[in-house]
């Protein structure tokens, strides 16, 4: 089993940034691939960005350009950047962690972006 810890979120006005952490409680070598979600109040949850161990780096177009999704392997955690945000970037943001034959998720950390 995997355990996953965002923290980072918060509340910022439009054009600024965050960077989210997603912790994980095992070694990020095991898994397959991680991920970021998002949720909007009212909408269904959404692929934001998509780091697999091997292979290429997948964006929504909504982000591209200005998310950028990276790792630490010597602490086992994923990173989100974002810049450049904007109001409707306003979400639950979800990590998940894609190991053989299971999903894991964490809770969210919450992002606000006013205008």
């Amino acid at each position: 089993q995997v355990q996953l810890v965002e923290s980072g979120g918060g509340l910022v006005q439009a054009g600024g940034s965050l960077r989210l952490s997603c912790a994980a409680s095992a070694n990020i070598f095991t898994i397959n691939a991680m991920a970021w979600f998002r949720q909007a109040l009212g909408k269904q949850r959404e692929l934001v960005a998509r780091m697999p161990s091997r292979g290429i780096i997948n964006y929504a177009d909504s982000v591209k350009g200005r998310f950028t999704i990276s790792r630490d392997n010597a602490k086992n955690t994923v990173y989100l950047q974002m810049n450049s945000l904007k109001p409707e970037d306003t979400a639950v943001y979800y990590c998940r962690a894609e190991v053989t034959g299971d999903v894991y998720w964490g809770r969210g950390t919450q992002v606000t972006v006013s205008s």
